[in-house]
């Protein structure tokens, strides 16, 4: 059975707050008004470098991930991914264009 290697993490404290940037907008209460912003935008929800460099994640987390070494930004790539398949599938039905990946 496959098992994935643990990766360190180098630079801890952009990296957490980082994450507390994703995890708070893909919050509950906050993930449809992401979804929406980007369904405007004419983007896919898994095009993080795309959405992270027109701020819809906020202009600290472009400089927090620009901040950290590649195997870091791996990982938080890795995580938004992440949170991007956990949305309620009600919501991913109703922002079906935004999952596409035609």
């Amino acid at each position: 059975m496959f098992e994935q290697v643990a990766i360190a993490v180098q630079n801890e404290e952009g990296f957490k707050k980082l994450h507390a940037i994703l995890d708070a907008v893909f919050d509950s209460s906050q993930v449809e008004v992401f979804l929406n912003r980007v369904k405007r935008a004419g983007l896919r929800v898994r095009d993080y470098e795309t959405i992270l460099e027109r701020g819809f994640l906020g202009r600290e987390a472009q400089t927090l991930y620009a901040a950290l070494p590649v195997s870091d930004q791996g990982l938080t790539r890795e995580r938004y991914l992440r949170l991007v398949e956990k949305v309620p599938v009600e919501l991913r039905q109703r922002y079906l264009k935004v999952y596409a990946y035609y």
